[in-house]
């Protein structure tokens, strides 16, 4: 079998991944625009940090799938640990649709966190694998971009369908669809790139980490400072995840409007990375993470100061755009800056860490706003969101490989 990496080489096996990780996607924006309001509505809990416990029990559970996923991805074969994440997702939305208490939706968030952790981490890791190192950025940009798509539009279509029928049980369906199809196309048609990865190894000059955990973590200055503006980053998309819907309903939007606001953040962030992602393979990496954090941080604190539709509209793309900028070259600089055979474990160490980001945001803006209020918990992770861009610019060397 020819194991020649490329984009053109393999696009089959990549494309097929890429709308496998629109499933995965799409599975996070069935409950992205919908899920706080029906902890208002239908449990009647009016504590932020108890709304925002399910993205706590998604971060961390998808944090530890993360790491394991990348810790055992080369013994288990990628296309096994795939497979078993969609089943893990089967239950998920019927969970939801008929949870009779709040703590079965943070069950239903657990299951859906290990799932994410280890479909996403392996249909990244399989993409890089199959693409070698040309068009690595591209590569990340494309699988990001569909999964994001997949969550903006899902958002946006579960908003408009609670909107028209009801919070439960319709827009679940759709997550019913979804891991059906994903585990279908998962078991019949994906085929796993270990081979890739053991043809590669042998002419890489890239240094061997003495180990993976701490050198991706702290030692590694590149590979750190990437790691820490990945654990802002979905810091600050927690924090957006469950107090933007709750901040919108107080400035009394309707479900279709917060399903747009919600939606057009994943949306913009996924689209943008079709360029992103490209302009990661030939400029400079430490720059656009740079930009691209301090456009996030400026964005969230320019939130709480505005309240009609289409400036909130406005931030929330920029927020996007800002977030487009960096998350296909966080992939792209851990692989750059890590021995093939060893790439696994170190994208399931930063994926740990950025995920974990999820749990911290929720739990840290869920805590501030109960105490302080809405607009301050987000104008304290908008200004953590600024000094990590500082870090990167601190941190980070130049851009040493090309």
């Amino acid at each position: 079998m020819n194991y020649k990496a490329g984009l053109k080489e393999n696009w089959k096996q990549f494309f097929l991944l890429v709308c496998i990780t629109a499933f995965v996607g799409g599975m996070v924006g069935m409950e992205r625009s919908i899920l706080p309001q029906l902890a208002e509505e239908e449990f009647g809990l009016t504590s932020h940090s108890i709304i925002l416990s399910f993205i706590v029990a998604f971060g961390i559970s998808k944090a530890i799938a993360n790491y394991f996923t990348g810790k055992l991805a080369d013994h288990l074969g990628r296309k096994n640990i795939l497979i078993l994440g969609w089943v893990i997702a089967l239950p998920i939305p019927f969970m939801i649709m008929y949870a009779p208490e709040w703590n079965w939706i943070v069950a239903a968030n657990v299951l859906l966190g290990i799932s994410q952790g280890m479909t996403w981490s392996s249909t990244v890791v399989m993409k890089m694998d199959l693409v070698g190192d040309k068009d690595r950025g591209l590569a990340m940009g494309i699988n990001e971009f569909a999964g994001y798509l997949a969550i903006g539009l899902i958002a946006y279509a579960t908003g408009y369908i609670a909107d028209q029928y009801g919070i439960r049980p319709y827009p679940f369906y759709i997550g019913i669809v979804l891991s059906m199809i994903g585990l279908s196309c998962s078991i019949f048609l994906v085929r796993d790139t270990q081979s890739f990865v053991t043809d590669q190894s042998k002419g890489s000059s890239i240094k061997m980490m003495s180990h993976v955990f701490l050198d991706t973590t702290v030692r590694h200055k590149t590979l750190s400072a990437v790691t820490q503006a990945g654990l802002v980053n979905n810091l600050n998309d927690g924090m957006i995840w469950g107090l933007l819907p709750i901040l919108l309903l107080g400035l009394k939007f309707n479900n279709q409007d917060i399903g747009i606001i919600s939606g057009i953040y994943p949306f913009v962030w996924g689209l943008a990375q079709l360029y992103t992602g490209k302009l990661s393979d030939v400029f400079s990496k430490k720059r656009l993470l740079f930009i691209g954090m301090l456009m996030q941080g400026i964005a969230i604190l320019l939130l709480p100061l505005f309240k009609d539709f289409y400036t909130i509209f406005i931030i929330s793309a920029c927020l996007g755009l800002g977030t487009a900028f960096v998350y296909p070259t966080f992939l792209a600089t851990i692989a750059q800056y890590t021995h093939p055979s060893q790439r696994a474990e170190s994208v399931g160490v930063f994926r740990f860490w950025r995920d974990l980001g999820y749990a911290i945001g929720a739990w840290t803006s869920g805590l501030l706003a109960d105490r302080y209020g809405i607009q301050y918990a987000i104008i304290m992770i908008g200004s953590v969101t600024v000094i990590s861009a500082l870090i990167i610019q601190i941190r980070m060397p130049k851009d040493q490989l090309s």
